[in-house]
């Protein structure tokens, strides 16, 4: 990246402790039904068709995102430009095309998906951005990538920042610690941040 030395420290530092919290609730997930149990009525918890197992793989999805998003994120505000610009659009190109493609094909957890795409989208941008401006060599000349399209992700990221926030704001008090609400929120919320300060940095 080419902002402050600090600022891309203290984004690397955020956006790599929100990805790791992503990959050890993903270990922490089960990754395979659990054991036969006693049937239950249904909407109990932990019935048939019960909300949570409904969206347990919606959720690990979400989280393997995140953390690839989160790491990444880290990984290219500590290297910037110094890794070809085709590792990250195949680090982040090739899962944007496939969430794409997922929205397409299930309506099931379709705005998350539209959400990651256009997430890793945005960093495949900034890489190739950063790329073709450090050919050129005049940084200083003139601002990274298109102004219209880095706006327009401003906005987004911006806007979504603000939303997770206030989803944290409501989720009740001492779910932060445990994680069972709070802690995805507030990773949402870190990785929001994190874009928009890249962003900015173009």
């Amino acid at each position: 990246m080419h902002g402050p030395v600090l600022v891309n420290c203290l984004l690397a530092l955020l956006t790599a402790a929100a990805g790791a919290s992503c990959l050890v609730r993903l270990r922490r997930s089960p990754c395979v039904p659990d054991a036969p149990r006693p049937p239950k009525a249904p909407g109990t918890p932990g019935a048939p068709g019960a909300p949570a197992d409904a969206h347990r793989p919606l959720a690990r999805e979400s989280d393997a995102a995140e953390a690839l998003m989160g790491l990444g994120m880290a990984a290219m505000a500590v290297t910037g430009a110094t890794v070809p610009p085709a590792v990250w659009a195949a680090l982040f190109g090739l899962p944007a095309t496939a969430f794409l493609l997922a929205a397409v094909t299930a309506p099931a957890g379709r705005a998350h998906r539209l959400h990651h795409a256009v997430g890793a989208l945005a960093m495949t941008y900034t890489a190739l951005a950063m790329a073709v401006s450090a050919d050129r060599q005049h940084h200083h000349a003139a601002g990274l990538g298109v102004p219209l399209l880095t706006g327009a992700l401003l906005l987004y990221f911006g806007g979504y920042t603000v939303w997770a926030g206030s989803r944290l704001l409501r989720t009740p008090a001492g779910t932060l610690a445990v994680g069972t609400a709070g802690l995805p929120q507030a990773c949402r919320l870190a990785m929001g941040i994190g874009m928009f300060a890249m962003l900015l940095t173009m």
